[in-house]
């Protein structure tokens, strides 16, 4: 498996193999592109860094293929989500080397980097702040016994700052200034929610935390865990007044990082002091550690698909909750559509991992009536398409999306704009998924539990659909089950046939 972080920095590789159910890294590779220097600067990425970066991803594609890595996944992150040519860049790379570039959010990304660090390392019980400066933006991760409690992504990359406050050399204390209030309104938004959580341990991954504990480090005696604020206000001091070529000579930085290690540093600085945060310590993890572990627990359990599910389930009973879905109805619906996941597989073959798609979209397929009734199928796409749900790719919200945008009696066409955004594979699961959505939503036609479970037997034109009722009995679901023979036949090519017990 490869996997490619596109950041507003650098672009970094990173190609490893499952051995008894752990990551073994095999390769890795890495260059400085700037590519988000244009952005910040007119909102654009700027040819010549376009040119370099897919240079660089040429490079990054022949090592893969060199590796026999037949799995690969492309994430670009804050340089691409402001770009106003985003999606020039975007097709130019998929032309060079046949990559997909996923352009993912704020949000998105705090998991993966969450879930690269947890993969590699245990970092304690207790309440634990990650931070990752990037380029572009700075990702904050409130981790609680290995789950995420909350995401905060602000605008605060070193690229992004050095270009925006810092242009002289050695900054001037104007300069100085104006990036210390920038920075302290910017974590200002968050303080209060912050202090909030009681943070016990604060952990920094990429390549700013990783120069200022080499620094640190270089000064002490012995081995030095964490950098503890003081030291690190006295470093961002000497960093600051020191000009390019000066940093360039310090252990630890390197000639690039020097460029916009000062940017980096007040960020750290303010960050533990508006937190109240006593040290920090450095983790080699990142971004690309995360979408490993994300490709291998999808493919065999490493010992992640435990928690990602849960990841899962809490971002949709969340998303739920906010748009008041009824949480017990819906629980109802998708228990029903799981188990005729299950007892139609043979029928609908669809991969298994698409349960947990089928799963969210019946869990969160009234969202859209938070908005109105009417049109409430229409509202429900866009609700969850551009929702954030912490475990699911923007291919799979648009698919969960989908399936519950079609539950009702709308005609899934090549030219819908619902159907336009999936992948060539999803289109052609669509129908199936939405079928499956469809009789689970029938046999809760009456919003009354009143089928307690399911059973079907599969013949090779019939498929005989038999709902373990309650005494009351279930006429409105046979009802609604009728009514939907004709699609389930347009699609699986069998007749349905229903009955009760």
């Amino acid at each position: 498996m490869a996997a490619v972080d596109i950041g507003a920095n650098s672009v970094r590789l990173k190609i490893a193999r499952v051995v008894r159910k752990r990551l073994q890294v095999l390769f890795e590779d890495r260059e400085v592109v700037r590519l988000g220097e244009g952005v910040f600067l007119n909102g654009s990425l700027d040819p010549a860094a376009i040119e370099q970066t897919v240079r660089v991803l040429r490079r990054f594609h022949k090592a893969a293929q060199a590796h026999g890595a037949t799995n690969v996944r492309v994430v670009a992150t804050s340089a691409l989500r402001d770009a106003n040519n985003a999606s020039a860049f975007v097709q130019w790379v998929h032309a060079a080397t046949g990559w997909r570039v996923e352009v993912v959010s704020g949000v998105e990304e705090g998991r993966l980097i969450h879930l690269g660090v947890m993969a590699n390392t245990r970092i304690g019980s207790g309440r634990v702040l990650l931070i990752d400066l990037g380029g572009g933006s700075c990702e904050l991760i409130v981790s609680f016994k290995g789950q995420i409690e909350h995401i905060f992504s602000l605008p605060l990359g070193a690229v992004r700052l050095t270009r925006e406050f810092l242009q002289h050399d050695p900054p001037t204390p104007t300069e100085l200034d104006q990036l210390r209030s920038y920075i302290g309104e910017e974590v200002g938004r968050v303080r209060r929610e912050l202090i909030e959580h009681k943070i016990n341990l604060t952990v920094a991954t990429s390549g700013t935390p990783a120069a200022l504990s080499d620094l640190w480090a270089a000064a002490q005696p012995g081995i030095v865990a964490s950098v503890p604020r003081a030291g690190l206000l006295r470093l961002t001091r000497k960093l600051s007044a020191s000009t390019i070529e000066q940093r360039r000579s310090l252990k630890g930085i390197g000639p690039r990082r020097a460029e916009i290690i000062v940017a980096g540093a007040h960020v750290f600085a303010e960050l533990l002091t508006e937190l109240e945060l006593t040290s920090f310590r450095y983790l080699p993890f990142g971004l690309r550690d995360g979408i490993l572990a994300q490709m291998a627990a999808d493919e065999e359990d490493i010992g992640l698909r435990k928690q990602m599910e849960s990841e899962r389930h809490n971002a949709v009973l969340n998303l739920a909750s906010h748009y008041n879905v009824d949480l017990r109805f819906a629980t109802r619906v998708a228990d029903h559509a799981q188990r005729l996941f299950k007892l139609l597989a043979p029928v609908h073959h669809l991969p298994p991992e698409y349960a947990n798609l089928l799963n969210a979209a019946a869990m969160l397929h009234e969202v859209g009536s938070f908005i109105s009734r009417a049109g409430r199928r229409r509202h429900a796409f866009y609700i969850l398409a551009h929702s954030e749900l912490l475990g699911f790719s923007l291919s799979q919200r648009r698919f969960i999306a989908a399936v519950a945008r079609f539950l009702g009696k709308s005609k899934i066409t090549p030219a819908s704009p619902s159907v336009r955004v999936l992948t060539p594979a999803d289109r052609i699961l669509l129908p199936r998924a939405v079928v499956l959505l469809r009789l689970a939503r029938a046999v809760e036609q009456g919003r009354r539990a009143a089928v307690l479970g399911l059973r079907a037997k599969l013949e090779p034109t019939c498929v005989r659909l038999t709902l373990v009722a309650r005494p009351n009995g279930a006429e409105l679901e046979l009802w609604a089950l009728q009514r939907e023979r004709d699609y389930f036949t347009e699609v699986f090519g069998r007749e349905l046939t229903c009955v009760e017990v």
